[in-house]
Parts: structure tokens; sequence; C-alpha cells
């Protein structure tokens, strides 16, 4: 099954280094919560991964089922099986979710998916979601509310069918009751593919709905420390100022700027 591998990744934004030398491994099924204060990589991370090119690599390695993805571009990536959710939706006047979704399906499949059985999933996605009926027929976050974009989100997830997720705060702007029926809908989409989850996310409820089997904790560029669910307890217990004591490590404090998600060009691996 793909695994995604990252080696001491290093990436800069603008001129600034944000990832110092980052390392993860992720495998199929598993659930991995990332975690940190707001500024210190967790979105320029998934940024990287998925070829946004503002992000420039300047050193390490990203590898997806033993292929180097620093080397392709946006839509190759995405036909491989990666897949994010983004913490900003952007908005697409004039396309339909049931024109992009068809459209994105077919670029990713090497026979288009019929029409028929378009139609049945993606009424079984927005029944999951518990969204308005009409939304195939909406433009594309047009005129969306916050938590509507994000639904929208997993929408095109469970359509998709990635083989790795990666989900950059799905869950802000979701109220209590949206939060249970996004995860739910996450929880039944990976147990029907298998598919690998990274999750950024600093609401504990969000994480204990999802159950994470891994949890990491990203400061000033680097995964600090590694755990399983009990790690995300105690950050929710005693927030992040013992790791930076006891690890010696100082988090950035300054919130993390909202960047759009471009499509274009992958984010190119700068020769040394």
């Amino acid at each position: 099954m793909p695994k995604l591998i990252v080696k001491d990744l290093h990436v800069k934004v603008e001129d600034k280094e944000i990832l110092k030398g980052l390392d993860l491994e992720v495998d199929s099924n598993e659930r991995h919560a990332l975690m940190g204060p707001n500024g210190n990589g967790k979105s320029t991370l998934l940024a990287a991964i998925m070829g946004n090119p503002k992000f420039i690599v300047t050193k390490g390695s990203i590898t997806y089922d033993g292929k180097d993805i620093l080397s392709m571009s946006v839509d190759e990536r995405s036909r491989l099986g990666l897949f994010l959710g983004m913490q900003y939706p952007s908005e697409v006047p004039g396309v339909t979710n049931s024109d992009f979704l068809r459209t994105a399906i077919n670029a990713r499949n090497e026979k288009p998916i019929s029409l028929f059985k378009f139609i049945k999933e993606m009424d079984k996605a927005i029944n999951t979601l518990e969204m308005k009926p009409d939304l195939a027929h909406r433009f594309l976050n047009d005129g969306f509310s916050g938590g509507e974009k994000k639904r929208n989100e997993i929408v095109q997830m469970m359509l998709l069918k990635p083989t790795l997720a990666m989900l950059d705060e799905i869950d802000s702007g979701l109220d209590v009751d949206a939060l249970r029926i996004v995860a739910d809908a996450i929880d039944t989409c990976q147990k029907e593919t298998n598919m690998g989850m990274i999750i950024v996310s600093h609401y504990a409820r969000f994480l204990d709905y999802l159950k994470p089997t891994h949890a990491h904790i990203l400061i000033d560029g680097r995964i600090v420390v590694s755990g399983g669910p009990e790690l995300i307890e105690k950050i929710d217990k005693e927030g992040y100022d013992w790791i930076e004591k006891e690890y010696n490590v100082k988090a950035t404090r300054e919130e993390e700027k909202a960047r759009p998600i471009s499509l274009g060009s992958c984010g190119a691996k700068r020769s040394k």
C-alpha cells in the first residue's frame, strides 16, 4: 500500500525558512494528528506535499508510493492519490460543484465515470454531510458559509477517494453538530478506502471523534515529539509550554497568514 515518506524537509516562503528539517512517515489506514501553535509550519508542510509553488523546498525529499513527488506537478500528485482539504477553500463562480467534481474524477481515472454512477455517489455524499440537495448545481463554494465550504471539501474527498488525505483545519468554522457529521463522514470514507490521513487541528473534541493512531507536535519547523492519543490529551490539558521547556525549543508566536492554494505548477526542489 502507498506510503508517504518525508525526510529532512526544509521549506521557505518569501525567503523565510518555515520548515527546518522535518521527518514524517504516514502509511495506509493510519490517522496522523498534526498539532502545534499557529505559525510553526503545519499548513506549510501540507502545501509543500501538495505542490503549492509558493512553498519552495530547499532541502530534503518527499516520496509517495516510492515515487519522488517533488518532480511532479499538482495534477500529477492528485492522480497519484494525494488530496488536500483546504483551510481556506477558494470560491469559483460560474463552475458548478457537479461539473468540477466530475471533471476531477475523470482526470484521475482511465475510464470516465458514468453519469448515473456520478449522480448516485454525489447524492450519497451530500446526504452523508447533511448538505442542501441543490449543492450539485451551486457554483463551487460561491456564497457558501464557512461551514458549508468545509463540508464541501469532504464531499470532494468522498468522491475522489484519495489514498492519502491531508485535512488542514477542516474543523474550523463548524458547530458542534457539524463536527460530528464531518468526523463520521471522514471515518466512513477511510474505512471504505484504507487511505492514510494527516489531520491538522487545534480541537481535541474533533480529534476525539476521529481517534488518530498517531500524534505529532510541530514547533519551529520540526516535529519535536510524537506519540499516540495520550499526547493529544496532554496537549489539551497542559498546552505546549511543557514541550518548549522539556525539549528546549521556542515556538513561533505569530499567526499563520491565509495563503491561497494555487493549482498551478508544483513547488520545485531548488538545486543546490
